[in-house]
């Protein structure tokens, strides 16, 4: 597997899927967003093949077995999530930057396994005060849900340092600037600041 890829982590709740999509949208790079696969059900409008492959626990056990994951997760019991090789061979076909939207073990996965080839860049709100009322802004979740992932989002911030970049997102357009700056740079070849 050859090409370049982009790596989005974060606690959930910190918008990284907002900031994937407006990167997809906006930006004149070569984009390609690769899509996870899952074995948890759709929330709101997410579209099978467009948001993520809704597979059962039996099928996605079925690709761990003959080795067609780069990367997979048991995130919660029963719920798994993880990136099909096809998906990066599909990209990089196309001559695509492939942008990962994972969780923080994807993303440390995806790193490891894709060495110099990734930016990794860990997405993270301004406190985890903010974190908390955006979770239950969502209101897609009950509050023992916000409370699981709350505690959940404690331990992933701590892996911040083990990402290339660190992204605050306070305002979406600065971010979404400052992520298209560090791909641009990734894409290049070149060097910016780290954890600028």
């Amino acid at each position: 597997m050859s090409g370049k890829a982009v790596i989005f982590s974060a606690p959930s709740g910190s918008g990284k899927t907002t900031i994937v999509r407006n990167l997809l949208e906006q930006s004149k790079l070569p984009l390609g967003f690769s899509i996870s696969a899952t074995t948890r059900s759709p929330r709101g409008r997410e579209a099978e093949g467009k948001d993520y492959f809704f597979i059962d626990v039996d099928a996605f056990k079925g690709h761990i077995e003959r080795k067609e994951m780069v990367e997979w997760e048991e995130v919660y019991p029963g719920r798994f999530y993880g990136t099909l090789k096809t998906e990066l061979e599909r990209l990089w076909a196309d001559g695509k930057i492939v942008l990962f939207d994972v969780d923080v073990v994807g993303g440390l996965k995806l790193r490891e396994v894709l060495g110099e080839q990734a930016l990794s860049i860990f997405v993270q709100t301004p406190s985890m005060e903010v974190l908390r009322e955006r979770l239950e802004g969502r209101g897609t979740d009950r509050p023992e849900r916000v409370a699981e992932r709350m505690k959940k989002a404690a331990w992933e911030w701590g892996q911040s340092p083990n990402f290339d970049r660190i992204l605050v997102n306070d305002d979406l357009k600065t971010a979404c600037g400052q992520a298209q700056d560090w791909i641009r740079a990734h894409h290049e070849g070149t060097t910016l600041a780290s954890n600028s």
